[in-house]
């Protein structure tokens, strides 16, 4: 059968666009379900090829062609099934068959026609597009394969216009080297463009020596063909001859990133809201009136300097009596009240806020403060972990915590004082643990 280059322009053409049809070409084609420097069980290794298209004696740089200056087409048809070794290289067994003719004028009185039933080659192909970060997921993939087989050809002689009967069947040795392009349309398809020379031996157009001297010569015919490449295996996986590593390789630290990035917003939130909660504090526990109430419990704020208040911030209203002056006597008892309280005051990790369980032991102390008018010295420790900053300031905020509830309690904030001495005065070594639990306390003195 033979087909005019016209005929074959516009199947090419037709080829092409309808691949431009369906085409889709996204990074998950090439990456989905893989990771950098992954086995090959992540990807589908196999695939088979069909093709058609023209040959002709003729080729690109005109040479090898016998003589034979009549352009001349005829219909050729191949297939293939390959081993995907790496993303850029594959081996396959490829089987051709067609027809090939030459003429040596335009009147196609004088030529040849040789039919090839069959031939198969082993070739290694290499996709330059799988190599390079330039051609990141690329949807067109340039390619080259070279290779050796065997063809089984016949052929017949034209003189007169008439082609005569073929000659006996022979098998020889060719090299095919193919070179085209590759559009990756769907997961695991390709469509091809290529150009096959193939080198068949002397005896292929007709024209040989059989008389000294005699001169060998191979002749060479080309292949332009197009094609289809389909991935065999499950659909999940990605076909390692649209894999570029770079692409998995980006991914995979892509997902990394990200995974880091959501990470390190949660901590950023959790930071936020954690410095809300001691800027928080940080108001609540200011004396803005310098009365010695904390503006949380403050019920009256801006108290001018030097006017004795109670416990709520308020001033007190002193009737014009006649003060007697009482001893102040600290009994064991008193003593056994506050030593409770230490012993039961806790405070939420790495804060001053007062867990409840150490309300009752704290009320008894309140209420001996208003019952005795006894004053009292808070003084606030830590252990040595942490920066020393870190530490004055929660030693500090720590007592002024007591206070506040001291007073909320009804006791005199101007007869409590409250004072922060962070790691400087340890009553135990803080070499370990549970010296450095005994440093971490608030002390109260009654007088």
């Amino acid at each position: 059968m033979k087909i005019s280059l016209k005929k074959s322009g516009l199947l090419v053409a037709a080829g092409i666009l309808s691949t431009a049809s369906f085409a889709q070409s996204t990074k998950e084609a090439s990456i989905e379900g893989t990771t950098p420097l992954g086995s090959a069980t992540q990807y589908r290794t196999w695939s088979i090829g069909v093709g058609a298209g023209v040959t002709s004696l003729q080729n690109i740089a005109k040479f090898n062609n016998g003589g034979y200056d009549k352009l001349d087409w005829n219909l050729g048809y191949s297939a293939y099934i390959k081993k995907q070794i790496s993303p850029s290289f594959g081996l396959k067994a490829t089987y051709f068959g067609g027809k090939t003719a030459g003429y040596d004028n335009s009147d196609k009185q004088t030529g040849f026609e040789t039919k090839t039933p069959w031939s198969v080659a082993l070739s290694g192909e290499f996709l330059a597009a799988n190599t390079n970060w330039r051609f990141f997921n690329s949807f067109i993939k340039p390619y080259a394969s070279i290779g050796v087989g065997v063809m089984n050809a016949e052929t017949a002689a034209i003189a007169g216009g008439n082609k005569g009967e073929y000659g006996d069947s022979y098998s020889k040795i060719f090299v095919p080297a193919d070179f085209g392009l590759k559009f990756a349309v769907a997961k695991g398809i390709n469509f091809e463009l290529g150009y096959q020379l193939n080198w068949a031996n002397q005896r292929f157009d007709n024209r040989y020596n059989t008389t000294p001297p005699q001169q060998y010569k191979n002749d060479l015919f080309t292949y332009a063909h197009a094609g289809l490449e389909f991935a065999l295996g499950s659909s999940s996986k990605p076909a390692l001859n649209n894999s570029n590593p770079v692409a998995t390789l980006v991914n995979g630290y892509t997902v990394k990133y990200d995974d880091l990035k959501a990470q390190n917003d949660a901590l950023n939130a959790k930071n936020q809201a954690l410095q809300g909660q001691l800027d928080g504090l940080n108001n609540d526990l200011k004396d803005d009136d310098g009365d010695g109430v904390a503006n949380k419990y403050d019920k009256c704020p801006g108290t001018p300097s030097g006017v004795q208040v109670d416990g709520s911030g308020c001033p007190i209203v002193v009737k014009n009596e006649t003060k007697v002056v009482e001893k102040v006597v600290v009994t064991e008892a008193d003593r056994k009240v506050v030593a409770e309280a230490i012993k039961n005051l806790e405070f939420d990790l790495g804060k001053a806020t007062i867990r409840s369980t150490s309300y009752a032991t704290l009320n008894k102390v309140a209420a001996l403060l208003i019952e005795k008018n006894f004053s009292l010295k808070l003084a606030g420790h830590t252990d040595n972990t942490g920066s020393r900053e870190l530490n004055m300031r929660l030693s500090k905020e720590r007592a002024e915590s007591v206070k506040a509830y001291l007073v909320s309690q009804g006791a005199n904030a101007s007869r409590i004082e409250a004072t922060g001495y962070g790691p400087d005065q340890p009553i135990a070594s803080n070499k370990n643990a549970a010296g450095r639990q005994q440093n971490r306390r608030v002390e109260f003195t009654l007088y």
